[in-house]
């Protein structure tokens, strides 16, 4: 009789609607199994092994609510290995060495046994010693499990004898179809805007997206089977804000959210940002309006905010939901209190509308490339003058077409860093008529 119960988890029977839906949710095959592609997809390291039945120890090392007590029990049930989950806040060496004894007694009846051990950053160092032998003589193949990082968790004797795969938190897609899964095991119905939202709040975390599912399920009155706006922030503990992603409602507040930039009013923007992220609005959308914003509204009166922009945009996109979030409100407050110029915008509009408006005229024979002796002798590149040859690194020669020549599109303000920029290009301006001064004497 083994100390604990050897064998994978059960299939689903009449009894299973008492166990928690994330329990009764595992799924029984690697094509039921949500997320973590870059190890399970076709091809792909583990899924290789588990389909040769070369199976050898390993630690599992990702975010809670990812998979891997159930990838650990999917792999011995595929490898026909008898499981035995050891926790490690349950047991210590005494309950070690009477898993190890029951684990060499099986391998000398021709059985393997996958021993999972959760939460195995727990054990000191003497515990995770004890696993050792056993690992070394085959006894048992090992699966670890932490969220920690085993590089500082887990021995160095036993990572080098294990094999680490780094599980991703599940994107809200994933969870979705998970959640779609648990409402058909329900029997319930609900709108993909509500499961979005308790995907977006499981924060990658599908055993909390389930459980989510389960109580706002168990919450419906007699007889109701759709899952409704109320079951589901009873569920959260917190209000749902629920919005049409592609109707007017969102373009609504994505012009606050711009107005309110636009305006120095970092509260407001706060404010309507916040408003975007409960509603569940596409992160990087956020992002990118932003990053529009310091290009449109800021400018150069602060050159930096591109900057911020783009970091906060990168932030967004390593770190994922909720602590991207952190960056998008830091940005919005930074743009906010930035001092405001349009005026490269301008510029560019206005230099849009002569190329429109005016006759497309031929480059400048002095502003032309002359790469060969012929296009020298049609005269490509006569009469260029090289900055670098004057006072100051600035000439005067003339850089727009005849019909445009002297004409001004960027006109900078007095905000910001375009207030030194506008002194800068008065300096230019003065260099190059004293240039042309010189030239024509």
């Amino acid at each position: 009789m083994s100390l604990f119960d050897a064998s994978p988890l059960p299939q689903r029977d009449l009894g299973l609607h008492k166990r928690p839906l994330a329990d009764r949710m595992r799924p029984q095959t690697l094509e039921d199994y949500a997320g973590q592609e870059h190890i399970l997809g076709p091809g792909r390291p583990l899924r290789a092994q588990i389909e040769r039945d070369a199976i050898s120890s390993m630690i599992l090392w990702g975010p809670p609510g990812v998979g891997k007590t159930t990838l650990a029990s999917l792999i011995a049930r595929l490898t026909k290995c008898d499981f035995v989950p050891f926790s490690a806040v349950m047991g210590g060496i005494k309950e070690i060495k009477a898993v190890m004894a029951d684990a060499e007694r099986s391998r000398r009846l021709g059985r393997r046994t996958i021993v999972f051990v959760d939460e195995i950053h727990r054990f000191n160092k003497a515990q995770q010693d004890a696993f050792l032998p056993y690992v070394e003589k085959g006894d048992i193949i090992l699966i670890g499990a932490t969220t920690e990082n085993p590089s500082f968790e887990v021995i160095s004797a036993l990572l080098s004898r294990s094999k680490v795969y780094a599980l991703r938190a599940l994107t809200v897609p994933q969870i979705v179809q998970l959640l779609k899964r648990g409402l058909a095991e329900l029997g319930a119905a609900a709108s993909e805007d509500l499961l979005e939202q308790i995907a977006i709040h499981a924060g990658g975390d599908g055993r909390t997206a389930f459980n989510t599912l389960d109580a706002a399920a168990a919450a419906l009155p007699e007889g109701c089977r759709s899952l409704t706006q109320q079951a589901v922030e009873d569920a959260l503990g917190r209000r749902v804000l629920l919005y049409d992603k592609s109707g007017e409602e969102h373009f609504n507040l994505v012009s606050a959210l711009h107005k309110s930039v636009r305006s120095s009013d970092a509260d407001a923007a706060l404010y309507w940002l916040s408003r975007m992220l409960e509603a569940g609005e596409d992160r990087m959308y956020i992002a990118r309006r932003l990053v529009r914003m310091a290009i449109e509204d800021i400018g150069l009166a602060d050159p930096k905010a591109l900057e911020q922009s783009i970091a906060a945009m990168q932030a967004v996109h390593f770190l994922g939901i909720p602590e991207g979030d952190l960056a998008l409100g830091q940005l919005a407050i930074y743009l906010a209190v930035a001092p405001k110029s349009d005026a490269s915008y301008r510029a560019l509009g206005a230099a849009g509308d002569d190329v429109e408006r005016t006759v497309t005229e031929p480059v400048p024979m002095h502003l032309r490339n002359a790469p060969t002796k012929l296009m020298k002798e049609f005269g490509y590149a006569e009469g260029y003058q090289h900055a670098h040859q004057f006072q100051g690194g600035v000439g005067g020669m003339e850089c727009l077409p005849p019909s445009l020549a002297g004409k001004r599109y960027y006109v900078p303000t007095d905000r910001g860093v375009e207030k030194r920029i506008g002194e800068r290009l008065e300096e230019i301006r003065r260099a190059r008529e004293q240039a042309r001064e010189k030239g024509s004497a």
